[in-house]
């Protein structure tokens, strides 16, 4: 018997609810005896089916009213996802005790009263009663959810619904095609890449498994120490590979089944321990930055010209804009980085000093100049030591391009270049860029990038093309 303040409001009844949870949370367990352990887990488990039936109403008006379109998500269970922070299979679970607020109201009647049916076993039964013809049904769930309150057990409530449904099941039923036959799987990782399969498998389906699993699980000889549900494992993960390899599954998505190899560029990086290719990249591309300096001297270059500050601000108010993203700068590298290329542009701009005979030094020459400060990024060091000009500027050079290596992407970048000479076939492909412009249709590999980069669209519960 409940004793205590019976709540006047809903907003009440919620508060005294999560005071008392509260409470209960904040006591220490381990020095309570066995039988009063016991006797809260029972009366927890009954307040959990009450709070089923609670939640499935909730959640069956909340569902009616569209709300979820308040806050931008797509469905109920979207909405459920990012706005209450849960699981999508707890999300699911959800959606399926408002199921039950929606077709089951004997069921839902039976957890609303706590002590007949726990969450659980009702969600079992509806699972069950949905293959019961639905003029049948509801009389189907009473008879079930009496035979609970006399004591009945989830096997016997298992027999109980098998036999009603024979008995009502219309002449030559097809099992195989009937759609509402209780079939799922689900497959849920977790954050180290685990699996966990839960699922309700047809009859004709679970057979097939079944023979797929035996064949491939024999025990390899006499020092097989596996157990049977390690040799199932490793039976189902020979299936899979045996099937990927056979280039019988459909295209997804209009392509082949694909593993994508995650490299990360530090990872690279690391590849190369003294440097020599990265030193080989600075080279080529040192080269060819001499090349596109000497063009654009005697060219006029591709019509455009660079602005900035205010001057492209006035410019870009009337222009048509078009995006191009090259790479994120590493902002630790940003000072580095700045310092180094003031030093470069002092070195080539500095008017040529006199000589100690008092004539001026040959056109296009400049004089050594103090080193600048050490830099902090890995390629940075000192200018020092250096006996040209030349040399100060070809170091400099060295030192902009190793750091900038963070930034630099696509065919002709570092991390292409890395890829392509560490890791070899299949991972030593061409490069793409990754964002250009503005097309009609998106690539295939922008579309792979940004599935990859945010796992769905930008904002929750929306679509992403």
């Amino acid at each position: 018997m409940c004793v205590g303040t019976v709540p006047a409001t809903g907003a009440e009844a919620l508060g005294m609810l999560e005071s008392a949870l509260g409470f209960l949370a904040g006591k220490d367990a381990a020095g309570m005896p066995a039988q009063a352990v016991a006797d809260r887990l029972r009366v927890l488990e009954r307040n959990d089916a009450v709070q089923a039936a609670v939640r499935g109403r909730l959640l069956e008006a909340f569902d009616a009213q569209d709300a979820h379109l308040a806050d931008g998500q797509r469905t109920t269970r979207t909405w459920l996802v990012h706005m209450t922070r849960v699981t999508r299979g707890q999300a699911g679970e959800y959606k399926a005790i408002q199921a039950l607020a929606r077709g089951h109201g004997p069921l839902l009647a039976a957890l609303a009263e706590g002590c007949v049916l726990t969450k659980s076993v009702a969600l079992q039964l509806a699972r069950w009663t949905r293959a019961i013809a639905e003029e049948y049904r509801g009389e189907a769930e009473e008879i079930l959810v009496a035979a609970a309150r006399a004591g009945a057990d989830l096997r016997s409530l298992a027999a109980i619904c098998a036999e009603i449904r024979a008995r009502t099941a219309r002449p030559d039923p097809d099992d195989d095609d009937d759609p509402r036959l209780d079939r799922g799987l689900s497959l849920d990782t977790t954050f180290d890449g685990a699996g966990v399969i839960h699922g309700d498998l047809t009859p004709g389906c679970a057979a097939m498994v079944q023979a797929v699993l035996d064949a491939l699980s024999a025990p390899a000889g006499g020092g097989d120490l596996r157990t049977r549900p390690q040799r199932y494992h490793d039976a189902l993960a020979e299936a899979m590979r045996r099937l990927l390899a056979s280039d019988l599954l459909p295209q997804r998505a209009g392509q082949p089944v694909k593993a994508l190899v995650h490299v990360s560029f530090a990872d690279l990086c690391a590849l190369d321990e003294n440097s020599g290719i990265q030193d080989q990249w600075i080279t080529e591309y040192r080269a060819r930055w001499a090349a596109h300096r000497a063009a654009a001297s005697v060219s006029t270059g591709d019509g455009g010209a660079w602005l900035d500050g205010d001057a492209a601000r006035k410019v870009a108010c009337d222009a048509m804009i078009i995006p191009v993203v090259t790479g994120d700068l590493d902002p630790a590298a940003v000072e580095d980085l700045i310092a180094l290329c003031v030093r470069y542009h002092q070195l080539r701009t500095q008017p040529a000093p006199a000589d100690r005979d008092g004539t001026a030094a040959a056109p296009g020459t400049a004089a050594p100049a103090p080193a600048p400060a050490p830099a902090r990024g890995p390629a940075a060091g000192p200018v020092a030591g250096t006996a040209t000009p030349d040399g100060a500027l070809a170091e400099l050079e060295h030192q902009i391009l190793g750091t900038i290596l963070q930034v630099v992407s696509g065919p002709g970048g570092a991390a292409s270049f890395l890829r392509r000479h560490l890791l070899g076939k299949p991972l030593a492909g061409p490069s793409l860029p990754l964002d250009v412009g503005q097309t009609d249709d998106m690539p295939l590999h922008l579309r792979r990038l940004v599935a990859l980069r945010d796992q769905h669209c930008q904002y929750p519960g929306g679509y992403f093309l």
